[in-house]
């Protein structure tokens, strides 16, 4: 097959030539656009062909034409993975030394992409046989590397060997390896077998050939040809040590990961910058420790740096960079490469490493300088990412200790000053967002956080060293003040809305940071932020009426966004607590009004209190003032207000603290606490009464602050026993000014309001609470329902705005849905149900409208559906059921196909979100057979679930077109709900009519061809369900799904398949021809295995047909005798259980991989 251009005379030289001018002319047509297709169509040939491996290589030797030699490469890549496994293994090894052979014999070549790609074809094919090749077979192929590597034949074939080794690399890698179409099992003992056994030797091996060129490239004083060969042997070494190393030698992990992504996670911080840590094992340690590689690339790097010192672009060449990379990766180096306990060596290697970093950003400010002054940022940057390195695998301790050997300071000192030195550049430099500042700066807050984010909640004895502490706050108080600086200039700017703080959360990841140095000296920091805040609310009192106070307030806004996050933490979906650092440091406070942390927060709370007054909101309070106010107050209320002793303050050893009862004391319910909840909701009403339009303050106030009060059930006791709460309930029932809130708004006060209920004392009393609060919101509805000239009266603006306020709010109340107050929501949802149906009758063409209904049934079912008994279950379907049946005979959401085709994707969206909603609808109603709290026993249930769902999609489904389900979430919400009634009801698919079936089945088949991964599982999961409950009612002796699975006979004579039989062949043509992801071959194993077994017959036909359509001896006997093993090996029986599904699994895995590869020859 492989055996060149001779023994097929003249004719055959004229053939490959023909093919040979047939590529080069097409390759032409591409570059000049002309007649591409056809000339695509020429290349495509090429690739498909059978065994083209002679005319590829007659190209690669012959043909001028780069981007030809390149098509030919590619077909050879193509072919042999396609027809591996009918391949000899004469012919295997002989493809891969054809491609090396090729690389080194035109390893001089200018077409740089034609070598790099005949070069990663032969890692490709080297990783397919890797795991076939005898070690003897690798070994003569690793020998020519070697040798090649070793400079022997050149410095261009010595390039040429390291270009090999890194697209080998690269292949065994999982983030980066080509796509073979074999499970991910293979994949993973490719990677494990070059990892243990070779990954160390190529290291080796790169290394020996940078030292060969050293010499070379130091003493000369010009770009030599040794620098291509040393920047490439760099980059490779960074390459292996970026490897996610998971074995060693000792096999200490003896399992396969086969579900691997390829994306490795070293550490639980969420940063900007990447960087990981480095482990390779202990068996690496005398390749990097022991054998002064450290030093040798230190000297390196610095030896040409010195030399080009004047040579400005030196810093940007490829070997700097390359250098620069490998020292920053090896930073980062930790495990078992260090001999166990031995301290020491891994402060030697780190000082070795930070001693050559030094000079890249020390002196800070002399550097800057140079940078500012044209200097290239990037050796700067790579200092910076050097030193996040080493504290990533460093502890604050041992990272400051570092430095002290050598300087009169730590590295936290350091660290700070080249921080404050980024920060004073970004100061001067504000307006230009693409500096080089940027980008250290966020490096460096990564460095900050690394370092002190585990620290942070490690409990008080982790404290920074003295010096460190003082660096951290003397860092701290820069960043605040050019904060400030930043946010009064902003006030004087017109900057789009993008490019100031126009949010709240705009700075919120940054600012995060900022509180961890914030914290790292806190005995510092928030005195000093109290007297910031002090000063600037002072100037805005002395200056009212008389001085422009913008810029103050732009500082003030600035400050309460940095205090609230030094004070408090997120907190979002879980319970805040108390900072650490806050509550172990001020020991020596008795006096819970002497607190730091509290004088800071009374401060704040006293001036966020005179908000309350007209003038000094007119004249001061701003709406961006307000919203920031809104903002702390949430998350300062959710950590402080009302503790619960023992919930909300961290550590145990924390526990007997001075500092900890005074925190916990002064915002008590039995101190101040109460106090501060009354004006908290004071200012929340007065947020949303007296800044009408204000759509963010609003949304701050009704989701982030009010929501945050009711999450804590101690304050909900607390809330009801306020007047003030009580003027916020009636504000809602009777205020029209809060009905102008936009709808997220609404539905979030509701909430909130609904929730406070837990604050009484009996299940009765709440109930009444929530009755008594929406009872004018359902009054209304029925009111309007029962209006008799609602026809015409509901087509008014306003009433459609009070209709949609209205099931807002009655949309929230219903997912705030407890067992405490789920009567009163029960009983709310039953006095609205005829006006619902009303309604939806009469707003048939207002879609906004319309959604909003569909959306509070979905809301209300979900929240009730469990709780409900018998009698109640019926009622509540029936509604459901006549709320399907209008929408589904309004034919509302039908699309005209006159319509524009802007107008055509509007109505698409409207039909898609409702019904999305209406699935949304028939799943709930599904979770009762699942999710059962009602007090009547199994046996006194009088619906039917499952039918009356699947009388749901029956309604339903005509309106869900194929071109709908291209919607994800729709399309998601769709066969999560087929799935789940396929696998848990499939007698009731069967006792659906005809067209019914059939529709759902199509959506079904039209599911398995998706792109996502989740949708084709779930189809294949619903077939497995249809197929077994056909296969084991039959074999019982009953109809399973009887006419739906026999063929049958139309009027026109024409045969119809049974479905399973359209399936079956429908699946057999996806598995064996079509593309997917691998991880989909175990459910398309469970669907196929019952799919064969109730049609035996045909897949011994469909087997039949591909057999004979091959042409080829040698493969009719393989897919014969695959064919039968698929069905027959590891002892696999006709009974459907988990041993056996597993045992089929295997099969097909196998079956799979035999034959795939030839069947896809064509």
């Amino acid at each position: 097959m492989f055996n060149g251009i001779g023994g097929g005379g003249a004719e055959d030289l004229a053939q490959l030539q023909s093919t040979m001018r047939a590529i080069e002319l097409a390759c032409s047509y591409i570059q000049i656009n002309t007649n591409p297709a056809a000339a695509e169509a020429t290349i495509l040939s090429l690739h498909q062909s059978p065994q083209p491996y002679k005319a590829c290589r007659f190209i690669l030797e012959n043909s001028q034409v780069a981007s030809a030699r390149f098509q030919a490469a590619a077909a050879i890549k193509e072919a042999a993975i396609r027809e591996w496994s009918f391949l000899s293994t004469e012919d295997k090894g002989g493809l891969i030394s054809f491609c090396l052979g090729y690389v080194m014999q035109h390893a001089s070549s200018s077409d740089a992409y034609v070598f790099s790609k005949v070069s990663s074809v032969a890692a490709q094919l080297m990783k397919r046989g890797w795991l076939e090749f005898t070690p003897a077979e690798k070994e003569v192929f690793f020998y020519q590397i070697n040798q090649a590597i070793l400079g022997s034949r050149g410095l261009d074939v010595q390039f040429i060997g390291i270009h090999f080794l890194e697209s080998l690399v690269s292949e065994f890698s999982p983030s980066t390896s080509s796509a073979m179409s074999l499970p991910r099992e293979f994949h993973e003992n490719c990677r494990k077998s070059l990892e243990q056994n070779y990954l160390k030797t190529f290291y080796s091996w790169v290394q020996d050939a940078a030292l060969s060129v050293t010499n070379k490239i130091v003493e000369s004083n010009s770009d030599v040809p040794e620098v291509k060969v040393c920047n490439a042997a760099l980059r490779l070494m960074h390459q292996i040590l970026n490897w996610e190393f998971r074995y060693s030698k000792g096999g200490t992990k003896g399992s396969i990961n086969v579900f691997s992504d390829g994306i490795r996670s070293d550490t639980a911080l969420s940063r900007k910058t990447e960087s990981v840590i480095v482990q390779p094992g202990a068996s690496w340690c005398d390749v990097l420790l022991s054998s002064s590689h450290v030093g040798w690339l230190i000297n390196l790097y610095s030896s040409l740096r010195q030399k080009f010192a004047l040579e400005g672009y030196w810093l940007d060449c490829p070997v700097a960079v390359s250098a620069r990379k490998l020292i920053v990766q090896l930073c980062s180096l930790a495990g078992e490469v260090f001999p166990s306990n031995n301290a020491q060596m891994r402060e030697q290697h780190l000082l070795l490493l930070l001693s050559g970093v030094l000079p890249w950003i020390d002196p800070p400010d002399v550097i800057s300088k140079e940078i500012e002054e044209g200097r290239s940022g990037s050796e700067m940057i790579d200092g910076c990412r050097a030193l996040l390195s080493i504290a990533t695998v460093t502890t604050p301790v041992v990272f400051d200790r570092l430095l002290r050997s050598i300087r009169p300071f730590g590295t936290l000192t350091l660290l700070s000053l080249l921080m404050g030195e980024v920060v004073k550049v970004l100061l001067a430099n504000s307006n230009d967002k693409e500096t080089w500042s940027y980008e250290a700066r966020d490096i460096l807050l990564d460095t900050w956080t690394t370092l002190l984010a585990s620290m942070d909640g490690s409990g008080g004895n982790a404290w920074l060293p003295p010096e460190g502490m003082h660096a951290a706050a003397s860092l701290f108080s820069l960043i605040a003040e050019s904060e400030l600086k930043l946010a009064s200039a902003s006030a004087t700017t017109d900057e789009d809305d993008d490019d100031c703080l126009a949010s709240v959360s705009a700075m919120d990841e940054r600012l995060g940071s900022y509180a961890l140095i914030a914290r790292a000296a806190v005995d510092a920091t928030v005195p000093f932020l109290t007297k910031l805040f002090s000063d600037r609310v002072a100037r805005l009192h002395q200056g009212r009426g008389t001085v422009d106070p913008t810029e103050t307030l732009e500082e003030v806004y600035s400050l309460l966004l940095i205090i609230g996050h030094v004070l408090a933490d997120e907190g979002e979906g879980e319970t805040a607590l108390v900072p650490d650092a806050l509550q172990s440091h001020f020991v020596d406070v008795v006096e819970a009004g002497n607190h730091p942390v509290v004088l800071l927060s009374s401060s704040i709370v006293k001036f966020a209190e005179q908000c309350l007054d007209a003038n000094m909101r007119s004249s001061i309070f701003s709406p961006r003032l307000m919203e920031a106010v809104i903002w702390f107050l949430a998350r300062w209320s959710f950590t402080y207000l009302m503790l619960v002793e023992d919930c909300n303050l961290g550590s145990n050893q924390l526990q007997s603290l001075p500092s900890r009862a005074c925190l916990f004391t002064f915002f008590n319910e039995h101190n101040q606490g109460k106090f501060v909840l009354d004006i908290i909701v004071r200012i929340s009403l007065t947020s949303l009464m007296s800044y009408p339009g204000e759509k963010d303050l609003q949304e701050l106030t009704c989701h982030q602050l009010l929501h945050a009060l009711v999450r804590r059930r101690n304050i909900c006791f607390h809330l009801l026993s306020l007047d003030s709460w009580r003027n916020l309930a009636n504000a809602f029932a009777n205020d029209k000014s809060l009905f102008l809130l936009n709808g997220a708004s609404q539905r979030s006060l509701a909430q909130t309001l609904v929730l406070s209920a837990y604050g009484m004392r009996s299940s009765d009393a709440s109930n009444q609470y929530v009755k008594d609060l929406m009872a004018h919101m359902t009054s209304s509805l029925v009111d309007l329902a029962n209006n008799n000239d609602l026809k015409n009266l509901a087509q008014q603006p306003d009433i459609i705005m009070l209709v949609s306020c209205v099931l807002e709010r009655l949309r929230g109340a219903a997912s705030a849905t407890e067992p405490r107050t789920q009567r009163a929501i029960y009983e709310m949802g039953l006095s609205v149900m005829n006006p619902v149906l009303r309604l939806l009758e009469v707003y048939k063409h207002e879609s906004a409208v319309i959604y909003l209904l569909l959306k509070f049934v979905v809301d209300w079912v979900d929240g009730q559906i469990s709780y409900l008994e018998a009698h109640e279950t019926a009622g509540v379907v029936n509604f459901c059921m006549s709320l399907l049946q209008i929408y589904s005979s309004h034919n509302i959401g039908k699309i005209s196909l006159s319509l524009s085709s802007t107008l055509l994707n509007e109505a698409k969206t409207e039909k898609y979100k409702d019904l999305r909603a209406l699935l949304q609808l028939l799943s709930h109603l599904c979770s009762k057979d699942m999710v059962d709290f009602s007090s009547d026993s199994i046996e006194t249930q009088s619906t039917n679930i499952s039918q009356v769902v699947f009388f749901g999609l029956h309604i339903i489904t005509p309106l869900i077109t194929l071109e709908l389900l291209k919607y994800p979430k729709l399309c998601f919400d769709y066969f999560s709900l087929i799935s789940h009634m396929l696998e848990v009801y499939p007698e009731t698919l069967a006792q659906l009519n005809s067209d019914a079936f059939n529709h759902v089945l199509t959506t079904v088949d039209f599911g398995l061809h998706q792109q996502d991964v989740d949708i084709v599982t779930m189809c294949l999961r619903a077939l497995k369900a249809l197929a077994s409950y056909h296969y084991k009612e039959t074999k019982a002796g009953n109809t399973g799904l009887g006419s739906h699975a026999a063929g049958h006979t139309d009027p026109n004579g024409v045969f119809h398949e049974g479905i399973l039989s359209r399936f079956l062949r429908t699946l057999l043509q996806f598995l064996l021809f079509e593309d997917y992801s691998t991880d989909l071959v175990s459910t398309a194993a469970d669907a196929l295995f019952p799919l064969i077994l109730c049609e035996p017959n045909l897949y011994q036909g469909l087997g039949n047909e591909l057999i004979e359509k091959q042409g080829n001896p040698n493969f009719k006997t393989r897919l014969t005798n695959a064919l039968q093993v698929l069905t027959t090996s590891n002892q696999l029986s006709s009974s459907l259980d988990r041993l056996n599904y597993q045992r089929f699994r295997k099969n097909l895995n196998n079956f799979l991989i035999e034959v795939r590869g030839f069947l896809k020859t064509k």
